[in-house]
């Protein structure tokens, strides 16, 4: 019995692509994207494969909230960053302007770039805003507002659906409160929805998404209590299951997360109580049994935060984050 049951399962893994054994992290690529920038201060980045190279976003300035603060962007493209280019700002006037945040990137099926954003003077009190492009990220459109009450993916990736829905993850700071819920649009941007999740005891912000067959969705979001929350669809995102703990201890940081082509769910995070010095890739089967597979950073000080993470078209996968608040690190690596 045994042996049939092993032998089922290692085809069940192989009919899955997913491995039987924990992989072997192959580091390709690992460095700054820029080393001078014409900002001090820097956070928040997001990455888009595009047909022109890996595109990555991020907000830089004086420091964050400042209203110097802007939106820039840098492509890799024949092994080598562009120098880093301001997109977006939060300009209102010749006296006046705001600092803008947590730049989104994301491309729609009918092949528009789009380029997500905040802009206000803090998380309690901003709006959301979008450019789009027809280049790959080159040259951008004016900044379109989101509708009020909506404020579209605070600070991760959207995915598209089966039925071409594009579900975002959302969420709310508003008197002392933190509450994550879901918005939808169709592809064009247009028909904007938004889906309440009960947060139970949690103070939950800035979900990402993963997806699972048959339409099962899970959002993974960091929280006031010291773990990592989590939200589970069974109907594609329609409706959610109240907002409980996965367990993993956290520190009250972004986090982000992909799905591989292969169904492995691979999740970048602090995994710490406290401090931003330790940033970790974990990876689970089910969403609910996670295993660090790799340690980008673990120093004894420094801030490490809001991570990226993507996987491109050839299986790569390719990661960014916050370093020191001066620099975006890039690393892309195989599992093997």
């Amino acid at each position: 019995m045994f042996h049939v049951t092993t032998i089922l399962l290692a085809l069940t893994f192989s009919f899955l692509k997913i491995p039987a054994e924990k992989p072997e992290v192959k580091i390709l690529k690992s460095e700054f994207i820029y080393e001078k920038a014409p900002f001090p201060s820097c956070h928040a980045s997001t990455l888009l494969e595009t047909e022109d190279g890996i595109l990555a976003s991020w907000f830089g300035g004086t420091y964050e909230r400042h209203p110097d603060v802007s939106i820039y962007t840098s492509r890799l493209k024949n092994g080598k960053w562009s120098t880093p280019e301001m997109v977006a700002d939060g300009v209102e006037n010749k006296d006046f302007r705001n600092p803008t945040w947590n730049p989104v990137l994301f491309k729609n099926s009918l092949g528009k770039t789009i380029l997500y954003y905040k802009e206000g003077p803090n998380p309690r009190e901003w709006w959301g805003l979008y450019k789009t492009s027809d280049d790959e990220g080159k040259t951008w459109s004016k900044a379109i507002q989101i509708p009020p009450g909506m404020l579209g993916p605070v600070k991760n990736k959207p995915v598209s659906l089966p039925d071409g829905t594009i579900l975002y993850g959302s969420s709310f700071e508003t008197n002392g409160v933190w509450s994550m819920h879901v918005e939808t649009t169709n592809q064009e941007i247009k028909n904007w929805k938004k889906i309440e999740i009960d947060n139970g005891p949690f103070h939950a912000i800035q979900p990402t998404i993963l997806s699972y067959p048959n339409g099962k969705i899970q959002l993974l979001a960091r929280t006031q209590e010291d773990v990592i929350g989590t939200t589970w669809s069974m109907d594609g995102g329609k409706t959610w299951s109240t907002v409980e703990s996965t367990g993993l201890v956290h520190n009250n940081s972004g986090i982000d997360a992909v799905t591989l082509e292969s169904g492995i769910q691979l999740l970048l995070c602090n995994p710490i109580k406290d401090g931003r010095n330790k940033l970790s890739l974990l990876m689970s089967m089910d969403g609910e049994n996670w295993e660090e597979i790799y340690v980008l950073e673990d120093q004894p000080k420094g801030e490490f935060s809001y991570p990226a993470i993507i996987q491109a078209k050839d299986g790569s996968i390719h990661m960014t984050y916050t370093y020191n608040r001066e620099k975006i690190k890039y690393v892309s690596l195989v599992l093997e």
